[in-house]
């Protein structure tokens, strides 16, 4: 494979640096990539990337990457920049310094919100953000890719194609026998389980879930663990979390960050018996 950046690609990884780049300072003014690149095996890319607010260093030469496929579990103390991390990659915040890479060929800082979210990253906050006076089914149909535009939208009516999926969807969420439901009277695991499956419905390539097991039970956390291990190779996820016994039931790999920066990165074990990571976070 040549090395020499083609239509907006970047030169490939070396092998001493698999994040490091040359050349992409003229990407702004080629022509905007339509399909994601995965020949370098990696579906997100973060290199030195810096932002700070008011003085604040948030976030500190982050370097992190993502394979496709990959469920990775972000952990760290509160002001860590783990939500400022996210905000960067979902277009909400542009750092001050480094590079943001969806696949090798998409810069994703040329990109705003709205656009990121139609490239295939989807985001989950804290809080689920559903239609509460408005069905499962509804919720579902209502965050299907379509045409949103006024007039698409009155005439709009689901092919076959689009109910097979949104019963693929209910039944990988295990709401199906909540169909008719109204969003409002579901249980707190119930909404963040539809909200996820809100963005499923997005068809994501990457997805973005922030703190999910909070204010769940111990039923509906497993419930949720099983249902980020079904997702995980159809989709590539990035998991913020606190709750280590969820984390260590489905974390791959964890990457512990501090002050802006990683910390320690490895499985669970590794990271867990990290004495820099005790002292940070996790405590004796």
């Amino acid at each position: 494979m040549s090395t020499t950046a083609q239509s907006g690609e970047l030169n490939a990884p070396t092998l001493n640096n698999p994040l490091k780049y040359n050349n992409t300072s003229h990407l702004s003014s080629l022509k905007r990539p339509s399909e994601l690149n995965l020949a370098h095996g990696r579906i997100l890319y973060l290199e030195d990337v810096s932002v700070s607010f008011d003085g604040f260093k948030a976030i500190n030469n982050l370097s992190l990457d993502i394979a496709p496929g990959e469920l990775r579990c972000i952990i760290g103390p509160n002001g860590a920049g783990k939500t400022t991390m996210m905000d960067i990659i979902t277009g909400k915040t542009k750092p001050d310094s480094g590079q943001v890479y969806f696949g090798s060929n998409i810069n994703l800082l040329e990109y705003n919100e709205p656009e990121i979210a139609q490239l295939g990253i989807g985001r989950k906050f804290q809080k689920p953000t559903v239609f509460e006076q408005l069905s499962v089914f509804e919720n579902l149909e209502l965050a299907l890719k379509t045409d949103k535009r006024v007039k698409a939208s009155v005439f709009f009516k689901l092919n076959s194609d689009q109910k097979s999926r949104l019963i693929e969807v209910l039944e990988t969420i295990k709401l199906e026998d909540s169909l008719n439901a109204q969003a409002g009277n579901l249980s707190h695991g119930q909404k963040q389980w539809l909200e996820i499956g809100m963005l499923l419905m997005q068809e994501p390539k990457l997805l973005l879930l922030d703190e999910p097991v909070a204010g769940m039970t111990d039923q509906e956390t497993h419930r949720t663990a099983e249902l980020f291990l079904s997702l995980k190779g159809k989709h590539s996820l990035i998991v913020v979390e606190h709750d280590m016994t969820f984390i260590k039931t489905i974390s791959e790999k964890v990457t512990v960050l501090s002050e802006g920066s990683v910390l320690a990165e490895g499985a669970f074990d590794q990271v867990q018996a990290d004495e820099k990571v005790i002292e940070v976070y996790l405590g004796r």
